[in-house]
């Protein structure tokens, strides 16, 4: 009888949980109503800076989405069976995080309704026309991957739909890194490391999203995870994070070999006021050195601590995308080589860009989407990961 008041608690807060979830939805859908009909004046974005603070949430969505399938792909692909247990949880997990980032790209458009237009015209030479592919065949791998996995009769195809998912996770990913690229008119992403570089750091931010999600789940049904299991997967997100500052490092490296590029590499690293705050303090400190001491730091390395790692890295991820989407767009293009170029059009100087309060608002509403699917599929159904949980004493 010890245990009702307990459940009755937990299903009280499970439903604030809810309502708050949906409350965050519903102020992202206001600030969607404000943009629609009074335009993008009200944000920060202009002629210069187009993409703002709702495509950092969206592009740290959509990558963390691929990224965290790789636990999926883990124990499915790879054959571990500590991973194996938690495929369904990291393939629900892509679901919601590509549904949210989608949900706040698809809402920025300014004319949502137009996404039929993309839908409907295929232009094979628009890495947004082909990204239409990508995402439905994303959402539709998974789907298929998740039903081989928890229909008994359908276990047989579970590797054959794993291999398929972690081959369109691979290219869904270059797609995105391709997006920049390949945009001729902002010389600071004209990168081939690009791609390369995304993948490396969805493997980092969609394991830390994993262990952050695992981890609540495990607190609420009063379990904890295994030593042995958790030592396991702090060490890999550990080289992940190792592997993705390298990619970052290498980025920049490659950049400042090309005297075109010393100006941009000036302006992000050093010049440019709250860029290079944001990278050196928000990436590379909070969301690389930090993390790297908590997890491999003699006596730390515990739960409390990846989950504190985990947390850091997400917060490094935010701040290493506003640094690269803004503070690349924010950057003039070198038109004439050699020349200083100006114009009542603003050409030559660096752009200013301070985000709204509409912009939070609707980012936050693509992760609320992600919490709500999330937190009501693991009600629903059993995503819980399926090997004995350790109990302590």
């Amino acid at each position: 009888m010890s245990d009702h008041p307990t459940m009755y608690i937990k299903n009280r807060l499970y439903w604030v949980l809810l309502a708050a979830g949906a409350l965050v939805m519903l102020f992202g859908f206001y600030a969607v109503h404000m943009m629609e009909h009074q335009g993008h004046i009200i944000t920060g974005m202009n002629n210069q800076i187009v993409w703002g603070i709702p495509h950092v949430f969206a592009i740290f969505m959509i990558v963390s989405a691929s990224g965290v399938l790789n636990v999926a792909s883990i124990g499915s692909v790879f054959g571990k069976i500590i991973y194996k247990a938690r495929a369904p949880l990291a393939s629900l997990l892509s679901i919601a995080m590509l549904a949210g980032g989608l949900t706040v790209l698809m809402l920025d458009l300014g004319r949502p309704d137009r996404i039929i237009v993309a839908a409907t015209n295929f232009n094979p030479t628009s890495l947004f026309a082909w990204n239409v592919v990508l995402y439905s065949g994303m959402f539709s791998l998974v789907i298929v991957y998740l039903w081989t996995m928890m229909e008994q009769r359908m276990n047989p195809y579970s590797k054959t739909a794993g291999i398929a998912v972690f081959a369109w996770r691979f290219i869904l990913t270059t797609g995105t890194g391709l997006i920049f690229a390949f945009l001729p008119a902002r010389q600071a992403y004209g990168s081939a490391m690009l791609p390369p570089m995304f993948i490396v750091l969805s493997f980092a931010w969609g394991l830390a999203v994993f262990h952050v999600v695992q981890t609540s789940i495990y607190a609420w049904n009063e379990k904890w995870l295994d030593p042995a299991i958790l030592q396991r997967k702090k060490n890999l997100l550990g080289i992940f994070v190792i592997g993705s500052l390298y990619m970052v490092a290498t980025y920049h490296l490659t950049n400042l070999y090309f005297s075109h590029q010393i100006g941009f590499e000036r302006f992000i690293l050093k010049d440019g006021g709250v860029y290079p705050s944001l990278f050196w303090w928000g990436y590379v400190l909070l969301g690389n050195v930090i993390p790297l001491f908590l997890i491999y730091m003699p006596g730390l390395g515990k739960s409390k601590c990846v989950m504190a790692a985990s947390m850091m890295i997400i917060i490094g991820a935010f701040s290493l995308l506003y640094v690269f989407i803004i503070g690349g767009q924010a950057y003039p293009l070198n038109i004439f080589p050699g020349y200083e170029v100006s114009s009542t059009f603003g050409d030559g100087k660096i752009a200013q860009y301070q985000p709204s309060l509409y912009e939070f608002l609707l980012g936050f509403g693509g992760l609320a989407v992600a919490f709500m699917i999330t937190t009501v599929s693991v009600r629903v159904l059993n995503f819980m990961p399926q090997d004995k949980p350790y109990i302590a004493d």
